[in-house]
């Protein structure tokens, strides 16, 4: 196997990367740095999150820059800030030895005047986001006529994140005598056309299979009632003392709502999260890096700057909406040669997502029971017990109150201080799991909503206003705080409608509703005494239309969109009946 030293690397980047810990280079860097070192000519890589892009690409570009030169030489483009600073970092501290090398990160939601004069005192690499850096284009802050390098790096996600047409416009400001370097971990076919519209006799290197999950990396799934979820996160958090995991959610109100519940119920956790200023977001982060936050829940763009090495568990407590975000998100752990897992909550709707997501991992995901309240005690118990017994010893701090301590416990045997000392911690969760109920939803049984009671509700909107039984789903998924609950029917009308909600959570229906708009129309929502009769169910009236399957919705989308129907549009059947269209709108949130 080849060295750094070997692929050419000179001595002093060697001993800045030898202080961070590199010892021999990842796939993509063996395969990258000896080609951008030897030659001009474009580079399309695809490699997974996690395989040391940064180091493939950052490494041959320090060494290659004009420290005499303070223009800017190379600009590298991410789809977000967070994946911005880490870049900067990561790329400060390879230049660490190298003198006059300066760079410079650029992006939103900071303050643009003091990057401007960081652009004035120059520099040779610029790193930003696509957002920030067309508009300090377009201010003329930023001159990009004398870059020699230019690199995409999560090339895939910034298309996803809606970028192509800032892109667009900041190619065209680099001159066309440049090299270009694409780093992406799926190669769609948008990224295809951009590879082709501005590179030229491109090479070709991957790092590994696309949407191949990670060797080292053990996937497990737990299924429980949507209503459970929750439940279901404490236990498994529980179960593992020395947790050191991030909490998938898809949207921001998730991630904020499951952070303040671990943080109310004791959990070292925060939340990572759109609506944090960047300070916010630093800190959090910076924590979380240097583990003294134990737990992060964040959605996949917040997360996506984050570069964290020793997690024990990924844990999807929302699949994600595309398989391939299941795969960036599991290969976080289990890296440098450590193991890792990564858990899904899921409810039994789910269960056709998780097939198609196992079939794109290329690996079996493992049914297991949430374990019972006798296996966590155990688990905390030896936990504790561990943590004791490797825990370091301050003898200046702690000798000056020993005699005292030996004072009070004097009157115990080895035995009952022993005892009394676990107990401490012990009771709390002997008693919180005393009469714990069984959360584990049952893989093989059809019934659905078995027992469950419904509450129906009439809105003050309407097929005149708009109004689709997607459109309601949608807006009960965006305005609670709680996914997946269970929708009954729904019947729409020309100037009001009806739905129907599991009834443990009406209260939350109508306290998040109540007062909102729909297509400006101010939302009056209430508790119908009003009955539609079964016969009507799943049929088109001539009053409305009425849609008909208790199921879980959630405002994921289905993966496998060749099965899914659309409603019948002659109205005769929107139920379950219908094979044709067996996934019925209602399904989507």
């Amino acid at each position: 196997m080849q060295t750094f030293k070997d692929m050419g690397i000179e001595k002093n980047i060697l001993k800045a990367i030898e202080e961070i810990g590199f010892e021999v280079p990842t796939p993509i860097q063996e395969e990258t740095i000896p080609v951008l070192l030897s030659s001009r000519r474009d580079v399309v890589a695809q490699a997974q999150t996690g395989t040391g892009k940064t180091a493939a690409f950052g490494l041959p570009i320090i060494q290659q820059s004009d420290a005499d030169d303070m223009k800017i030489q190379t600009i590298i483009l991410s789809p977000t800030r967070e994946l911005c600073i880490q870049i900067s970092d990561d790329l400060k501290k390879y230049s660490k030895y190298m003198k006059d090398i300066r760079v410079i990160p650029i992006y939103g939601g900071a303050g643009m005047e003091p990057q401007i004069k960081s652009l004035k005192r120059g520099g040779q690499i610029v790193v930003g986001t696509p957002g920030r850096v067309n508009d300090l284009i377009r201010r003329r802050k930023l001159n990009l006529s004398g870059i020699k390098w230019l690199v995409l790096d999560e090339a895939d996600e910034m298309l996803n994140m809606g970028f192509k047409d800032d892109l667009d416009s900041i190619l065209k400001e680099i001159p066309e005598k440049r090299q270009t370097l694409l780093f992406s971990a799926t190669m769609p076919q948008e990224i295809r056309k951009i590879a082709k519209k501005y590179m030229s006799d491109a090479i070709s290197i991957s790092a590994g299979k696309e949407n191949i999950g990670a060797e080292n990396v053990e996937h497990e799934y737990y299924m429980v009632y949507a209503k459970d979820k929750y439940l279901a996160l404490k236990r498994i958090v529980d179960m593992y003392p020395d947790i050191y995991a991030i909490v998938f959610c898809r949207t921001r109100n998730d991630t904020k709502n499951i952070a303040d519940k671990l943080i109310g119920d004791g959990y070292n956790a925060d939340a990572l999260h759109g609506d944090m200023s960047q300070i916010q977001r630093e800190i959090v982060m910076g924590r979380f890096r240097n583990r003294h936050l134990r737990i992060l829940v964040a959605t996949d763009v917040a997360a996506r700057g984050l570069d964290v090495n020793d997690l024990t568990h990924i844990i999807n407590y929302s699949l994600p909406d595309e398989p391939g975000i299941y795969i960036h998100r599991s290969g976080r752990t289990g890296r440098a040669g450590k193991k890792g897992v990564s858990i899904s909550i899921i409810h039994k709707g789910e269960k056709g997502k998780l097939k198609i997501v196992e079939k794109k991992v290329g690996k079996n995901i493992e049914y297991k029971k949430l374990p019972d309240g006798r296996a966590i005690c155990e688990a905390q118990l030896f936990g504790l017990i561990d943590k004791v017994k490797n825990v370091e010893i301050n003898e200046a701090e702690i000798e000056q109150y020993l005699p005292e301590i030996y004072k009070k416990l004097d009157s115990l045997s080895r035995e009952e201080l022993i005892k009394k000392f676990v107990s401490v911690e012990f009771n709390r969760f002997l008693m919180y799991y005393s009469d714990a109920k069984i959360l584990n939803q049952d893989i093989n049984s059809n019934k659905n909503n078995a027992g469950m009671r419904f509450t129906r509700f009439r809105i003050n909107v309407g097929a005149k206003n708009n109004l689709s039984a997607t459109k309601l789903i949608n807006l009960i998924n965006e305005h609670t705080l709680i996914r997946n609950i269970e929708i009954g029917n729904i019947d729409i009308f020309e100037k009001y409608s009806f739905f129907e909600i599991d009834s443990e959570y009406e209260n939350e229906t109508l306290k998040s509703l109540e007062r909102e708009r729909f297509n400006g129309v101010r939302l009056n929502i209430e508790k119908s005494a009003e009955q539609v009769k079964n016969t009507q169910r799943g049929k088109r009236g001539k009053k409305g239309k009425s849609y008909s399957a208790k199921k879980s919705y959630s405002s994921s989308r289905n993966f496998d969109r060749a099965k899914r129907g659309g409603g019948n549009r002659d109205g005769k059947n929107y139920g379950r009946k219908n094979k044709r269209n067996s996934s019925d709108r209602g399904r989507r949130g």
